[in-house]
């Protein structure tokens, strides 16, 4: 067997699958898989509940993962229902019950709202950089082109920097 046809064949088996593991992942990761996944199954009509698997985190206080998660899925209360596992029996602080409704933004398109808002005073690439650096270089840069393309944002020198500015 190829390998292209195990790797569909491994996709087709997640997009079956009731729960998405996102151990291991970044938080820009994490989020990028859940929104591949989540939408992957809408596309497929599939809107039965699934389980994402963040963990509880070893701070004892709940693990950033599972924070982001859960503070991503409450932005989208329009595209989907979730219920954190420690609402039902037995108890899992480290899963969350979500319930597709409609299509989540892309990712890129959620970046670029997020630039959008924060040059509502103009920014040089530097701090726009530094501030969604968790996203790298090349989104920001796709994101910032996007924008400017849409004449969302306008960019112009001054001094010795480039600067954006939301319209």
């Amino acid at each position: 067997m190829s390998l292209e046809m195990t790797a569909g064949m491994h996709y087709i088996a997640l997009l079956m699958s009731n729960e998405l593991d996102l151990h291991g992942y970044t938080q820009v990761e994490a989020i990028e898989a859940l929104v591949r996944f989540y939408n992957a199954r809408v596309r497929k009509g599939n809107r039965s509940r699934f389980d994402v698997i963040h963990g509880y985190g070893s701070s004892g206080t709940g693990g950033t993962l599972r924070q982001r998660v859960r503070s991503f899925l409450s932005r989208f209360a329009d595209c989907l229902c979730f219920e954190p596992g420690e609402n039902y029996s037995p108890a899992n602080p480290g899963k969350t019950m979500v319930i597709p409704l409609r299509e989540l933004p892309d990712t890129l398109d959620m970046l670029a709202e997020e630039i959008l808002e924060y040059c509502a005073t103009a920014r040089t690439m530097s701090k726009i950089s530094g501030k969604f650096r968790r996203h790298g270089d090349v989104k920001i840069q796709a994101s910032l082109r996007a924008l400017e393309k849409q004449g969302a944002i306008t960019s112009f020198i001054k001094g010795p920097y480039r600067h954006y500015q939301a319209k």
